[in-house]
């Protein structure tokens, strides 16, 4: 069985990586020769500001008092340049965001996750192909850039990490910090010839990263005034440096301004999804080669913003955030980044026709580049007979439009060829798109495959090893044969040479060749399935149907929860009328009832907004006391029990009740703190760390008794999540767990009920390590119903605060009693822990009911098991990488998460072992030193 689940969760990773390979791989490829305007361009050099998290409302929206927050910014929208809005991609997040405006290309999701500093992968940007770049700002965004160039003329300026300072003082520190280094850098070039003659080349780029305006939006969210005065902050400083860069150059006009963001950011102060105030940025322009201002009497867009803006008269300019890359590289002549695929906006340029005519068609043929380089190398590993070339561009279509184009720009026909270009551009795009996606039909079938065949095959093993279902049937013993194995090892053989001769990398291997030994061990087992067929024709048809559709509607209800939040209160209000359908009610009223109140109180948790959005310290502080209250309870109801509740027993309660206030302490404290500005106090970080650090450790210091040691858990498991909470989330756990008390307490009469136990009660039950497997009974039909409930309320314990439902969802300030200090990965790693705390609750309970019902938890997880895996092919199908970006994020949440959940399932069930199983004992006085 040991080895059942390693290869269980081995084949469950080779799933959940395969969305990577199949959906997101890097769609980068070499190769391609690099491609530049021919004529003169209209600047020497650029100046390029990139606000963090500047939301495009916020920065072109009046305030109250009808003026700009950056009448500088709209004084050249007005009088100097052009401007717009930049539409961005998912995950809206820093990296992506700089790379598709430097680089001009949109990173596959799984990069982000290969290095957050470092290139994933090798590209071409603005940087590399400039003369020299300066860049001033983040110590997270410069060095990706500085080392993915050739050569040394890629310079980086940056601060300390530690400045990134979420209760700092003053965020705006970090622009003004990138300000002032700007003008001592040029003031130090006046004295230093060396440094003079290359800032005077052409074909050179100065990066201002702004980070202040990121920093306050996460920490005071963006309808604060920290944020807005942020943006005054910052438009002050471009006004000083655009004033500085015109005297230092004498008012030659050969310099080009650039300013926007790389995101937006969520009125809670998240980003990472495609939510419009995330996915919608400020561009403006001006200087040399940018058009003025336009005045227009009316413009068609689908939103009414111009209007809320009162820029209607302004000519709106929209554009694709990978389109800033193409526009950057022709203003000042540097070849197009050779992996960009950003669409010139040639209505943005103030030169001739010719100028745009012939930088339209320089995009063209670097696109087009792109288009042969994939098509070739996709043809090189394809066999002749199965490679199916991209029929919309064929070599004699490429040919006609590229000598038309040629034809025009000749004839001076300029509009018609930037209209031949755009139509090219956009053929090749669909091209690479298609060539990039060649092999995901082939890939999704065979894990297709493997996924129907690992679901048949756990299924047969419940009913082979741990149920009654075919143990009527009689067999017979049959000799093995020997064609089975040697048609599949064929198969196998037959497999491997067809992706051995087309060159198909590793990977494709795994795919390929996993279905194989998993259908094998399908059909092995053809004994069972003619034993579980004749079984089932025995069995009523309309109750076999009546179940079957009841296990789907379920199924169903599942996977419906993962898009509606609602449907979670439905499955709850269910669960509450369940009790009174059966004979329970008649038998256990107290607990049906608390069954009920419970599940209603629970239900109303999903229809509550996202968890952050409004946090609210004071629901943590009451969470805090009626955890209290219940200890106070709970302590009194045990110590009447004098038999049974040693003095150790009870100063490890009474170390946890006061862990709990100290928690409560922390985030009251912290919270005040941070609203003074004066950051996080040190020994509220020291108590919060010590804390969860002994979360774990504490309630094995208590009694074994299922009661006690289930309540133990809760309270140290409490006492981290109140630190991790901001506002009603923080009474969630509570909430859960006394559901989950009652889950235990009514398994127990239903098994009752069907006479297969006797009722024990909970206080005379001990966990224990090495459990009697001689009390093991094997699987009933009602069994299916107790892992349903598991897996819904792992659901439950998922999405019950909608902490998860998407990247943006995550609210930074729940970590602000660890740590304020931008960390992405730590944050990361706490804020998953705080997901994690009602998982584990919900496994301790599924460890209890296991024990208490008598049942193996290697039966029930393998229905537990089948049951996320249908859910899991389920939501294989509903990935997508087309349609809105908000689409696309949230259908590769889903599977990641449902996929996540089956392999984390392993690991939390060992922990829930751990933790209910094991016995510290303390030698001598106790210590405090795990408070």
């Amino acid at each position: 069985m040991l080895l059942f689940f390693t290869l269980g969760l081995l084949i469950h990773f080779v799933f959940f990586v395969s969305i990577f390979d199949i959906y997101f791989t890097s769609p980068l490829v070499h190769g391609m020769t690099p491609q530049f305007t021919p004529l003169p361009p209209p600047a020497r050099r650029l100046v390029l500001f990139v606000a963090d998290g500047l939301r495009a409302d916020t920065l072109y929206e009046l305030d109250e008092n009808g003026t700009s927050r950056a009448p500088f910014i709209r004084n050249i929208i007005m009088h100097e340049g052009s401007w717009g809005i930049s539409h961005t991609r998912v995950p809206t997040e820093s990296r992506p965001g700089h790379v598709a405006l430097i680089a001009g290309f949109y990173e596959d999701v799984s990069a982000v996750a290969k290095g957050w500093k470092e290139n994933p992968v090798e590209f071409d940007s603005l940087f590399n192909e400039s003369k020299y770049t300066w860049s001033w700002g983040s110590p997270d965004i410069l060095p990706m850039f500085a080392k993915g160039a050739s050569g040394d003329h890629v310079y980086t300026y940056s601060y300390d990490a530690k400045r990134e300072d979420f209760g700092a003082q003053d965020a705006t520190k970090l622009d003004t910090w990138v300000f002032d280094n700007v003008k001592d850098f040029f003031h130090h070039a006046r004295n230093n010839q060396s440094l003079f003659s290359k800032i005077n080349e052409e074909k050179i780029v100065f990066f201002l990263h702004l980070l202040g305006i990121d920093t306050n939006g996460h920490a005071h969210r963006p309808s604060s005034r920290d944020y807005k005065d942020n943006i005054k902050k910052v438009d002050d400083g471009v006004k000083e440096i655009v004033s500085m860069f015109n005297h230092f150059y004498g008012n030659d006009g050969k310099t080009t301004f650039i300013f926007t963001s790389d995101h937006g950011m969520t009125d809670w102060g998240s980003h990472g999804a495609g939510h419009p105030s995330e996915t919608l940025t400020p561009l403006v322009t001006w200087g040399a080669g940018i058009n003025y201002p336009q005045r227009v009497s009316a413009q068609q867009f689908d939103d009414s913003f111009l209007k809320e803006w009162r820029l209607e008269n302004w000519k709106r300019l929209d554009v694709n955030q990978a389109d800033i890359a193409p526009l950057m590289t022709s203003l000042i002549g540097v070849p197009f980044p050779l992996n960009s695929v950003g669409i010139l906006p040639v209505d943005y340029l103030n030169n001739t026709d010719l100028f745009k005519a012939e930088s339209m068609f320089t995009n063209a043929v670097q696109i087009l580049e792109q288009f042969k380089v994939k098509m070739t190398q996709k043809k090189e590993v394809t066999l002749p007979f199965l490679f199916t070339p991209f029929k919309l561009l064929s070599d004699s279509k490429q040919f006609n439009i590229l000598r038309k184009a040629r034809s025009y720009i000749k004839h001076r026909k300029f509009d018609e060829v930037v209209s031949l270009c755009k139509e090219l551009i956009h053929l090749a795009l669909k091209g690479l798109s298609y060539y990039h996606t060649y092999d995901r039909f082939f890939l999704g079938i065979n894990v297709v495959i493997g996924f129907v065949g690992w679901i048949s095959y756990a299924s047969l093993l419940i009913m082979k090893s741990h149920s009654n279902l075919i143990k009527a049937v009689s067999k017979e013993v049959k000799k093995p044969s020997h064609l089975l194995p040697c048609s599949f090892v064929a198969i196998g053989i037959l497999v491997a040479f067809f992706l051995l001769i087309q060159a198909c990398p590793w990977t494709y291997y795994v795919y390929g060749l996993l279905p194989v030994p998993i259908w094998y061990a399908v059909l092995r087992e053809f004994q069972v399935i003619q034993d579980l067929v004749t079984s089932l024709l025995t069995y009523p048809l309309s109750h076999f149907v009546g179940y079957l559709l009841v296990f789907t509607l379920g199924i169903e209800v599942l996977v419906l929860s993962f898009f509606y939040r609602y449907m979670l209160t439905a499955g709850l209000t269910a669960f509450a009328v369940w009790p009174f359908l059966t004979r329970l009610w008649t038998r256990a009223k107290v607990t049906s009832l608390s069954w009920a109140f419970f599940s209603v109180l629970l239900a109303v948790f999903p229809l509550m907004p996202v968890v952050g959005r409004k946090p609210d310290i004071s629901l943590v502080m009451g969470a805090g006391l009626l955890v209290l209250l219940l200890s106070l309870c709970v302590v009194t109801s045990l110590m009447k029990r004098k038999d049974s509740f040693r003095k150790e027993e009870l100063l490890v309660h009474l170390l946890q009740v006061l862990s709990t206030v100290l928690s409560m302490y922390v985030v009251y404290s912290t919270q005040s703190s941070l609203l003074r500005k004066q950051g996080l106090p040190l020994m509220n970080q020291i108590i919060s760390w010590a804390t969860l650090a002994s979360s774990l450790v504490v309630p094995l210091l208590s009694s074994p008794a299922v009661f006690q040691r289930l309540f133990s858990i809760l309270l140290s498991l409490m006492s981290t999540y109140l630190l991790l909470s901001t506002g009603y989330e923080a009474v969630f756990p509570l909430v859960l767990s006394c559901l989950m008390f009652v889950w235990i307490n009514i398994e127990q009469e239903t098994l009752q009920q069907s006479g297969v136990c006797c009722k024990q009660k909970l206080t005379s039950i001990q966990f224990s390590y090495n459990t009697d497997i001689t009390q093991f009974r094997q699987l009933y039909l009602d069994d299916i119903r107790r892992a349903f409930f598991l897996v819904f309320f792992l659901v439950i314990a998922f999405f019950g605060t909608g902490n998860i439902a998407s990247i943006n969802s995550f609210d930074l300030a729940s970590v602000y009693c660890f740590l304020t200090v931008f960390s992405p990965f730590m944050m990361g790693a706490l804020m998953m822990w705080k997901i994690l705390i009602p998982f584990v609750l919900v496994m301790c309970a599924f460890e209890a009911v296991q024990l208490t019902t008598q049942l193996s938890s290697k039966s029930l997880f393998l229905i537990v098991l089948v049951i996320s895996d249908i859910m899991a092919l389920h939501f294989f199908f509903l990935v997508k990488d087309y349609g809105s970006w908000l689409d696309i994020g949230t259908s590769i949440s889903h599977y990641v998460i449902v996929m996540s959940m089956t392999i984390f399932l392993v690991f939390l069930n060992g922990l829930a072992q751990l933790l209910t199983t094991k016995k510290l004992r303390l030698c001598g006085k106790p210590k405090s030193h795990f408070m």
